[in-house]
């Protein structure tokens, strides 16, 4: 059995030391085929259909599980028995976790889903402290303090409430055994919490702060988020006992298989989820997000489209600047809002693989703040998202500012100077973009429409906004898979590498940039550019991002695997 551990001083012996200037790709499955990849004249595996939902069931070992809609052919996994809903309070300055045990092979179930649920609570004295981690997980102190830092909101949102929000931080390289860390996937730890405040008597500062995090290796913003939104009100509720019956939840899941669709039991509920064939899949199926979740998406409540309100006739330059690798500052009121259009603007990117760093939410605590956030020019492909005020003034070399949430009118702003938030008043703000394509003026009179309209409205301009800029992202590869398939080795090249047993290994042609740009100029492109001159000043910049670079050499992945695969067949 292992009993959790709250003791982090004997974690400080490991000196391995991090390169905050590197900045890795995060790719948690680098295999899959996007929707984009090259239209080849061999046999790829087919994508997964969409899934056709049918009536709804009842679970037969859980009859208290909430009616939801059910796909056909998935894996199935059913909660545990419930616990007795007794309360257990916490001693003051301790999460009572170092009581609960896992088996070994309970912990290595969890472990493919999450490394650990984090308990923070706030601490007169050091601020933010994680009290306990289950099931126990090897932590440096500075990735504790990270985690609890990160986890808490910078400034006070309500008198009493909740929120959730996320963020992600860099892993430390250790050498230790993958059952007190798994090993690494991206470089990095995603969190999710739930922070709760409530007035408290008994404490100094008049109010109990927690939050609840779950930290996991997979970057599925909205399974998680919704995780997080069913555990955290039952925990405060049920205390501990909610936090071990979770955990053997999670333990009787099937495996994350990419391309899969699963049915997770968990605290009496049941979640329809559909996992992506790789990160940079576009999830497509149109859905309630509340009954079946795209798991790499962001969360959809509240309607995204409501975060970009101020700057709706922005978006096009916006997406621009994401698709060139432009870094951009993300300012909002609550790490809510940051991390749920940080995750917007990476979905909207999809099948474009993400070269730069992406901080969901971000604090003048994080141990990367000095490598991300100087006087230097931001780093290429930064998405950075902060509440607190100081960044706007530590950040005015940064060349685009995007501020969520609502327009203030000017007589607004002036008569109730005390209600403005603080920072960059919302909308967009760059110094240096011009716009290369064309707006959509129905798409954008739908949106303007459905901000002043009911939810309903609101949810179906979200979904359409993002099926808009999904098309754009395959239409910006179009001329290039095209070009690309002209550097694909002929059947003749093929036969006359079989019969030379000395030749390496088939692969595509290398990549010419004068010919890739008479292949566009013959045949155009169907992303409708503003100008013949602003097309080709726009691929020649994204030819020189690191997001290319990527790209081309998943395609080049790709190909390589497939000629491997026709060879071997012909042998």
């Amino acid at each position: 059995m292992r009993r959790a551990n709250l003791t982090l001083e004997d974690l400080t012996d490991d000196d391995s030391e991090v390169d905050l200037g590197s900045i890795r790709t995060a790719s948690a499955f680098d295999t899959g085929r996007s929707r984009s990849s090259l239209s080849l004249s061999f046999d790829l595996p087919p994508s997964s259909p969409a899934i056709s939902l049918k009536s709804a069931f009842g679970s037969p070992s859980s009859p208290d599980l909430i009616r939801v809609l059910r796909p056909s052919a998935l894996s199935r996994s059913q909660t545990l028995p419930r616990v007795p809903q007794t309360e257990i309070k916490p001693r003051r300055g301790s999460s009572g976790i170092e009581g609960l045990d896992v088996d070994d092979d309970v912990l290595a179930k969890i472990r493919r889903w999450i490394l650990g649920v984090a308990i923070v609570d706030f601490d007169i004295d050091s601020g933010p402290v994680v009290n306990g981690i289950f099931p126990p997980l090897f932590l440096l102190p500075e990735e504790s303090e990270n985690i609890a830092f990160l986890s808490f909101p910078d400034s006070l949102q309500f008198d009493q409430g909740s929120q959730n929000h996320s963020f992600r931080i860099r892993e430390h390289q250790l050498s230790i055994s993958s059952e007190k860390r798994p090993a690494p996937i991206d470089g990095y730890i995603y969190g999710f919490s739930h922070f709760s405040q409530r007035r408290d008597p008994t404490s100094k500062r008049g109010y109990e702060q927690r939050s609840l995090v779950f930290l996991t290796h997979h970057p599925y913003p909205a399974l998680f988020s919704s995780l997080s939104s069913i555990f955290g009100p039952l925990f405060s509720a049920h205390g501990l006992p909610m936090l071990e019956t979770a955990c053997h939840n999670i333990a009787t899941w099937s495996d994350p298989t990419p391309g899969a669709t699963v049915e997770l039991g968990f605290l009496g509920s049941v979640l329809q989820v559909e996992l992506p064939h790789c990160t940079d899949e576009q999830q497509l199926t149109e859905c309630d997000p509340k009954s079946h979740i795209l798991a790499s998406s962001s969360p959809f409540f509240p309607p995204p489209v409501l975060l970009f309100e101020a700057s709706l006739s922005h978006l096009w330059s916006i997406w621009e600047c994401v698709v060139l690798c432009e870094p951009i500052l993300i300012f909002g009121t609550s790490p809510s809002q940051t991390s749920q259009a940080i995750w917007w603007l990476r979905d909207l990117l999809r099948p474009i693989p993400t070269a730069g760093d992406i901080r969901p939410y971000f604090t003048i605590h994080d141990r990367d703040h000095s490598a991300l956030v100087n006087k230097l020019p931001p780093k290429s492909g930064l998405l950075l998202g902060v509440t607190n005020p100081f960044f706007e003034r530590s950040c005015l070399h940064w060349p685009h500012i995007l501020s969520l949430g609502r327009r203030i009118p000017p007589n607004t702003a002036t008569k109730n100077t005390s209600t403005v938030a603080p920072g960059p008043s919302p909308g967009w703000k760059t110094k240096v973009h011009k716009r290369y394509i064309s707006k959509d003026h129905v798409l954008l009179k739908q949106l303007e429409s459905a901000c002043r309209g009911i939810e309903q409205e609101r949810m179906s301009a979200s979904w359409a906004l993002r099926r808009h800029f999904y098309s754009r992202s395959n239409e910006l590869l179009i001329p290039l898979t095209r070009y690309l398939n002209t550097l694909i080795p002929t059947p003749s090249e093929v036969a006359g590498h079989q019969r030379n047993s000395r030749s390496g290994p088939l692969r595509l042609k290398p990549f010419n940039t004068s010919a890739f740009f008479a292949s566009l100029k013959v045949h155009g492109s169907t992303l409708p550019f503003r100008s013949t001159s602003k097309r080709k000043y726009f691929y020649e910049r994204w030819l020189k991002t690191p997001s290319f670079g990527l790209w081309l050499a998943q395609q080049e992945q790709i190909v390589q695997g497939v000629l491997k695969q026709s060879l071997d067949t012909t042998s």
